[in-house]
């Protein structure tokens, strides 16, 4: 018997009057968390769903995610979280991809239409059975997409014996963004899950008088929901749920409740800090550990925020399909700006070439191999075969490794530009744009090219003030990059699309 839920329900019963969820004025103990989530078992097992089967989740950081994701843990069956950007089509494609049985949606709000759009997807699904709407207002038991969810748990019982699962039984279906084609379900394991959770918790530093995490990265994402739900209920935290980021806000929210841990993807780091240089505004007194992952963090990011918050970012590195942390920049070793750190406990890695032969003292694809590695991808035989052999999981990101075994992801193989032949490294020209003191941010890209294939071009986000044009910064460029890698196109922006975790949505720029 092992399942997940564990880390809510052994906190509830050691610490029930501790704070485990905070959101806005409302302050939720464990004891209540874990009531909850016990009803919303109740709930799926009077309806049929149960042990194997799956129910999907389409809410943004708001306390009901916790009690459903537990819920459908305690339950037995695995959790599908969607994420909450979806258009009906895409929710249909999920549930029916992932065959959930039911479906627990966010009512939404006049900006983010999720109730309409769940129910909609819900519609299209063949599959799918139950529909439970969670009301944008605090316990109202009607809405007009379906059944509240609140009307639905009235009369269920507070207690549940949860479910015998087995440590291989699936715990969590997260579906990868689906860069290339169709989003795929990786299914992760309760061992998946909990060993991940266990080894962070004992990586990160505990505060003496209680940890007090900022929930600001999408729950329905991996890194959000290992690294800061599931680490900071295993370790008692208490856990500040923010939906949206805004880095005024965040500051703000770190301020009030005394926030000890921040774990965000580089942009957000980028966010807090031009904000706080913007209005000469103070770094927040309380934060003792800073995160990172889900893509590269600019070395000079890195430095600025040491200087102005006098903790350093240790990087991290994971994927949906690792549980998701693989390595890490971790305490009691020293750090290395700009690298993703050693493998955590547990977890092997290597570099590869297209063969899956070992490469050194070159760059080369990382695998992975470990407790954190999925199962496979959801009734994907073929797809599953390409990236795992032998317990190795390919991850499609091309690294180095230093001679003290630190690993430094260079790009994802797929960003790779070749230009008349030449390798060049996006994330290595952004690293020096960025050095520039009139460049904010930057994205580069490969575009077609008649005679070398593709083109280096770069979008960028000028500092405020700066008046720097076009082709000065492509001149600046030439200078201090090789001949056949600095970009030879600049556009200006406003501001890059990115994903609903952060990330520069680069396909959006090619």
């Amino acid at each position: 018997m092992l399942n997940l839920s564990v880390v809510l329900e052994d906190s509830a019963r050691n610490n029930p009057d501790g704070v485990a969820v905070v959101f806005g004025d409302m302050r939720l103990p464990y004891s209540m968390v874990d009531t909850v989530a016990n009803q919303v078992a109740n709930l799926l097992v009077s309806r049929g769903v149960g042990p194997g089967d799956k129910v999907a989740l389409a809410c943004p950081n708001l306390p009901y995610f916790p009690f459903v994701y537990y819920g459908i843990l305690k339950a037995g069956a695995a959790v599908v979280p969607l994420n909450v950007l979806l258009q009906p089509r895409e929710i249909a494609y999920h549930l029916d991809d992932s065959d959930a049985k039911a479906l627990f949606c966010f009512e939404g709000t006049p900006e983010l239409p999720l109730g309409e759009r769940g129910r909609a997807g819900f519609e299209a699904a063949e599959g799918c059975e139950h529909f439970f709407v969670l009301p944008a207002t605090p316990l109202a038991t009607e809405s007009e997409y379906g059944e509240s969810f609140w009307a639905a748990l009235d009369g269920m019982p507070g207690t549940f014996e949860t479910a015998a699962t087995a440590p291989d039984d699936t715990a969590v279906i997260l579906y990868t963004s689906g860069t290339t084609g169709q989003p795929k379900g990786a299914e992760l394991s309760h061992q998946n899950m909990l060993m991940n959770t266990l080894v962070c918790d004992q990586m990160f530093e505990r505060d003496i008088e209680r940890d007090v995490y900022l929930a600001v990265l999408p729950l329905f994402h991996s890194f959000g929901q290992t690294v800061v739900m599931n680490v900071g209920f295993r370790r008692r935290a208490a856990v500040v749920l923010m939906p949206r980021f805004e880095p005024g806000e965040a500051l703000e929210l770190m301020r009030r409740e005394g926030v000890t841990f921040f774990a965000g993807v580089p942009t957000m780091y980028w966010a807090l800090l031009t904000k706080i240089h913007a209005d000469g505004g103070e770094a927040p007194a309380t934060l003792r550990t800073a995160v990172a992952g889900g893509s590269s963090s600019p070395v000079e990011v890195l430095k600025d925020f040491e200087r102005t918050f006098g903790v350093p970012i240790l990087e991290g590195y994971g994927l949906s399909e690792t549980s998701p942390v693989a390595s890490f920049n971790q305490p009691g070793r020293p750090t290395k700006p700009g690298t993703v750190g050693t493998p955590i406990w547990g977890v092997e890695m290597r570099l590869v070439d297209a063969e899956w032969k070992t490469v050194e003292d070159e760059p080369g694809e990382i695998a992975i191999r470990g407790h954190n590695v999925m199962k496979g991808y959801y009734g994907r035989p073929e797809a599953t075969a390409e990236v795992l052999r032998d317990g190795w999981f390919r991850t499609g990101d091309i690294a180095t490794r230093d001679a003290d075994g630190y690993y430094a992801i260079i790009d994802r193989a797929k960003d790779m530009i070749i230009r008349g032949g030449f390798n060049v490294y996006p994330r290595e020209l952004e690293e020096v744009l960025l050095t520039h003191e009139a460049v904010s941010l930057a994205a580069v890209v490969g575009v077609p090219h008649d005679s070398h294939g593709e083109e280096v071009k770069a979008y960028v986000i000028r500092t405020p003030g700066a008046t720097i044009t076009e082709a000065e910064l492509v001149a600046w460029c030439r200078e201090n990059m090789a001949g056949y890698k600095y970009p030879r196109v600049v556009e200006f922006r406003d501001a890059l699309p990115m994903t609903a975790t952060g990330k520069i949505l680069k396909r959006e720029l090619r």
